[in-house]
């Protein structure tokens, strides 16, 4: 099939999107390209590691089927309403239509200033730009829906920021980049024409079907609270902390999106924050499904004007359909922490044993990749594998027990337990160790060898060459990232 480029969003026009060119860079050259997911676009090979590709994603030669817009939208910053934020720093190029018929937006991060750029440069250091990149890919390779990674180049300019860093642009793709904000900046001019035309806009590309309900802005409402639910389940499910869910980064399509201060927890704690901003600790590893509900609400609270004419019955059903949002997110994250545990469908009686499981490790600061990933070692011992994890050995002998038992009532082998877990408790996860030791070799000495061999690892997350073993390991204590920061 040829390659085909859309503009749905650019379309629009304002208020959606307004046109703007990246400020040119002074010598770009390549850091990574993703030749998988070029294939998946059908993107020309002429753009495939050559001088013309470094010409796109720098930004500073586009082919002439680019058409960039900054879109607007607003957010909830750590639960402050900002009626105008938009595209700072990225520029939407295209839409290239995969061979299903599936768009993907094409968009440069860190490409110059925009309309929405406020005081800010536009721009980005390398390090997040290669955080975002090992992030976002490792995100897909773990099968949860993400923004991924086509490419990063560095710009050649130094970016300033607490020092002077190296500049870098960073080329992501994803099902769109509309977030919450989005219907925020609209809901918050009072227009409710142009809001419905986006949300006509949104229904016809990503939730069709929503278009043949008979309320298609409640049916839309309803779709995004599910797909964000069991998205958090699938963070949870990994350990991850996203460090910065406002608003204006939660995505309509239900796609883990901007890739900031986020982190992988090593030693497990619900209350764990890496992000330097988050000084309140609100988007902590535990409290993820209570702000994606609350940022949702504020979702609904935008499309009531379009649920119904009547106030009080928009607020009627909106608050029905986010009252579902528990119920799908809980019975998400126990079905995916129940095949973790070797439980190939769990049940509401299993919650006991998952919930002592998830305390265990909390009391014995248990790392929580490895706590499930050894797990499967311990089917056939209790004595084996995440047994080593624990110093409470008599809470472990107790807890192993009931779930060997359960284990038990399915009637499998301790080779098919071992496999299916294995399936799914990854062996590898983007360390932030690792991550920080991979920036700090690249913006030192521009020495990408760590990053490229974290890189190639994180591909396939739920094998672990032997060469590689020690990219699995937690952190010593020194070690240990306390912080994590975004690149703005």
């Amino acid at each position: 099939m040829p390659f085909a480029v859309h503009h749905t969003l650019a379309a629009l026009g304002s208020p959606f999107s307004l046109p703007c060119q990246p400020t040119a860079v002074a010598a770009p050259q390549w850091l990574a390209f993703n030749p998988e997911l070029a294939a998946q676009l059908r993107l020309p090979q002429a753009f495939w590691g050559t001088d013309t590709g470094v010409g796109l994603f720098s930004g500073n030669n586009l082919p002439d089927w680019t058409k960039p817009v900054a879109h607007a939208y607003a957010g909830h910053q750590f639960g402050h309403f900002v009626p105008q934020l938009g595209d700072g720093r990225a520029l939407l190029l295209a839409e290239l239509e995969d061979e299903s018929g599936q768009l993907f937006d094409l968009q440069l991060k860190g490409a110059g200033q925009t309309p929405f750029s406020r005081r800010g440069d536009g721009r980005s250091p390398l390090g997040p730009v290669l955080r975002e990149y090992l992030v976002s890919e490792a995100m897909h390779a773990l099968g949860v829906p993400t923004t991924r990674a086509l490419a990063a180049v560095l710009t050649g300019d130094w970016v300033q920021r607490e020092t002077a860093e190296p500049g870098a642009i960073l080329c992501r793709v994803a099902k769109s980049h509309i977030r919450i904000g989005s219907f925020q900046y609209l809901a918050a001019q009072g227009d409710t024409a142009q809001l419905t035309t986006f949300a006509d806009y949104v229904i016809q590309r990503h939730y069709p079907g929503c278009a043949n309900s008979a309320n298609p802005y409640l049916a839309l409402l309803e779709a995004v609270i599910s797909a964000q639910a069991v998205l958090i389940a699938q963070w949870m499910s990994l350990g991850f902390i996203h460090g910065v869910m406002n608003t204006d980064n939660m995505s309509i399509s239900g796609e883990t999106i901007d890739y900031g201060p986020c982190a992988f927890m090593d030693s497990f704690n619900p209350a764990q924050v890496y992000s330097f901003i988050d000084r309140n600790g609100r988007y902590a590893w535990g409290n993820q499904p209570k702000m994606a509900s609350w940022n949702l609400a504020r979702f609904a609270e935008t499309l009531l004007p379009l649920i119904s004419d009547n106030t009080e019955q928009a607020v009627a059903l909106a608050t029905k359909a986010l009252q579902q949002f528990n119920l799908i997110n809980e019975t998400e994250f126990r079905a995916l922490i129940g095949k973790k545990l070797g439980i190939s469908e769990a049940t509401a009686a299993d919650e006991p044993l998952i919930r002592d499981y998830l305390n265990l490790m909390v009391k014995n600061s248990a790392d929580f990749t490895l706590a499930f990933r050894l797990l499967s070692q311990s089917v056939a011992d209790i004595n084996q594998g995440a047994a080593t994890l624990f110093n409470d050995q008599t809470a472990w002998q107790q807890w192993a027990g009931r779930w060997q038992q359960r284990l038990a009532e399915q009637g499998l082998t301790s080779a098919d337990l071992q496999s299916s877990m294995d399936a799914v408790n990854p062996a590898l996860i983007p360390r932030n160790h690792q991550i920080a030791k991979a920036i700090e070799f690249a913006t030192s000495d521009g020495d990408l060898t760590l990053f490229n061999r974290l890189h190639n690892a994180l591909k396939t997350p739920f094998m672990l060459s032997e060469q590689d073993e020690e990219l699995g390991h937690p952190p010593t204590p020194q070690q240990c990232i306390s912080n994590t920061f975004c690149g703005t």
